[in-house]
């Protein structure tokens, strides 16, 4: 029997633009001709897999129907939540939609994942299929490329998950690590009935709502319009907590693949600092007094530069009007300001300069400081610049 993916795909991305009324959720903004859905439609392409389902709101179905023309997939299903109710009641409702058999397995993926090393994971998926049973739960943990508070963690014994861990700060994620803990990826991998025998058993109220509102949905054209009235009764939950965190019948599968969500700036600046000969173009560089820029990609309210301070460059004293920095450094040790502070980062250390700061970077050493930087806001040109100070007199 082929895997039946089901693309998770109704995430605000609310992370990303904290003070904008209109949010980009993540799955589709375009990178550079590829966007994160794109990316997840592609790899369930595979031969392992049947045709994927896809669980969404009214919000974002032109978008979805819009990736998979483009991605051609022409035999897929949609199913349309009418509330937010977080992750849990989404997984149910898509599992008891009728042209899934009982022991069908299950690959539940976030559309906002991007992964690399398809083929180890598609194995690993591949290779666990049989030990699926009627009760248990398979999680997707990824080795630990540093410590982060930006994602969950769980310990395992012989592999069976012992313990979860929600996004600690990062003095708690390095003792996790070294008890050999792995990030919490967010993919699950399970078959129909134990899908539902953990939701009887757990959550009979998200059961009972989320069947109702399956039973009662509209089908037109592969979506099924799920029944609102039932469905906005559901207990809104994520999985982790609704069933996760009851169960003692999970087992891991520990991967060690390039895996990111892309959920914070940091993240998404590290992506284009790891693939930037993708995204370099010489007529995009530009030569300034202390060094160099170069745009690697200017997207939809954002652009991505890298920025080269020669040794002994100083940048302005400056702040924006129009946009707020996220800054990650990749090379070098900077001397920065930020308002009153004065302190000096190193590589892979990251910073925010919000909207109005007034900032300089520095580098008093003789190795060049090399900054991979994120603008995001209304107006992304060399105008919005303010300048206080100045060591190459452009203060006017």
């Amino acid at each position: 029997m082929k895997i039946r993916p089901v693309i998770l795909c109704g995430g605000a991305g609310t992370r990303l633009w904290p003070k904008a009324k209109k949010h980009q959720a993540k799955q589709f903004i375009d990178f550079g001709n590829w966007t994160l859905l794109g990316k997840t439609l592609e790899r369930v392409k595979a031969s392992i897999f049947d045709a994927p389902i896809i669980s969404t709101n009214a919000k974002y179905l032109r978008q979805v129907k819009q990736h998979l023309k483009k991605h051609k997939i022409r035999k897929f299903k949609i199913v349309l939540e009418p509330a937010k109710r977080n992750t849990a009641p989404a997984i149910l409702s898509t599992a008891l939609i009728k042209d899934i058999s009982n022991e069908q397995p299950l690959m539940f993926l976030a559309a906002d994942h991007l992964i690399e090393k398809v083929g180890l994971f598609n194995k690993a998926i591949k290779k666990n299929q049989k030990k699926l049973t009627h009760s248990n739960i398979f999680i997707f943990g990824i080795k630990p490329k540093m410590p982060s508070s930006e994602f969950g963690y769980f310990l395992t014994k012989n592999n069976k998950v012992s313990r979860f861990v929600e996004k600690p700060k990062e003095a708690k994620a390095k003792q996790i690590i070294s008890k050999k803990g792995y990030w919490n990826s967010g993919m699950f991998y399970m078959r129909k009935d134990s899908i539902i025998n953990n939701f009887k058993k757990y959550q009979p109220n998200i059961y009972r709502n989320c069947n109702k509102a399956v039973t009662k949905a509209k089908y037109k054209s592969n979506v099924y319009y799920l029944n609102k009235q039932a469905f906005a009764k559901a207990t809104a939950k994520s999985f982790d907590y609704a069933i996760l965190e009851k169960t003692k019948n999970i087992n891991a599968i520990k991967l060690d693949i390039p895996w990111s969500d892309l959920g914070s700036w940091k993240e998404i600046c590290k992506m284009y600092g790891r693939n930037k000969t993708q995204y370099f173009k010489k007529k995009n560089v530009f030569h300034r007094p202390w060094g160099s820029y170069v745009n690697l990609f200017n997207g939809k309210e954002f652009l991505i530069k890298e920025l080269y301070v020669k040794p002994k460059g100083i940048l302005s004293l400056q702040k924006h009007h129009h946009r707020a920095e996220h800054w990650v450094v990749t090379h070098g040790k900077p001397k920065i300001t930020l308002n009153k502070k004065y302190f000096t980062m190193k590589p892979d250390e990251t910073i925010f300069i919000p909207l109005g700061a007034i900032h300089r970077i520095e580098n008093p050493y003789k190795k060049p400081v090399k900054i991979i930087e994120a603008q995001v806001g209304s107006i992304l040109k060399e105008t919005d610049i303010v300048r206080y100070q100045d060591v190459y007199g452009r203060v006017k």
